[in-house]
């Protein structure tokens, strides 16, 4: 009998699985609408007695956005301050709702995988199926990170792929 043989095991190829580095943490929302005098205006004294008071450790682990759904002005600082206390526990922060967390999430993903890869110079396939919320978002922005480094990027499964890129020699 002739041995099977694992070609695709052989392969030269990277594959990649996007879901893998994906930080599996609760999504959570910061309103800054709840911190506002009146509902209507951030005074900064209120504000940075607030955070100076408020338990921030209810956000360890979790990826957390910033808004504002009241109809005010909220000084760019605010956030900044939100931020610098926020981060401290949380995983990610970003300014936005869901949509924004999903894709701060990708960014942080695309980092992590191309900080425990070397990918210069080599086959890369991007695994084509999974949960990835935001899909399209998460594909481009890897494509446009692994484009200048890979020698070719494909899509797919290594058993089955759609080219997406070869440098020419």
């Amino acid at each position: 009998m002739e041995e099977i043989v694992n070609r695709v095991a052989k392969s030269p190829l990277v594959s990649i699985d996007l879901e893998e580095f994906l930080h599996k943490g609760e999504y959570t929302v910061f309103d800054v609408k709840d911190t506002l005098y009146e509902g209507i205006i951030l005074r900064e004294k209120d504000f940075r007695n607030f955070l100076k008071e408020n338990d921030w450790s209810e956000y360890q682990g979790k990826n957390v956005g910033l808004i504002c759904t009241a109809d005010a002005i909220v000084p760019t600082w605010a956030y900044m301050l939100l931020v610098t206390k926020i981060k401290e526990f949380a995983n990610v922060v970003t300014f936005g709702n869901e949509e924004a967390i999903e894709k701060a999430l990708i960014d942080q993903a695309i980092e992590n995988c191309l900080a425990a890869n070397e990918l210069s110079d080599k086959k890369v396939v991007i695994k084509g199926c999974g949960n990835v919320k935001n899909i399209e978002y998460a594909y481009t922005q890897i494509t446009a990170k692994l484009f200048p480094i890979v020698s070719s990027l494909m899509y797919g499964e290594p058993c089955s792929t759609v080219p997406i890129f070869k440098r020419k020699k």
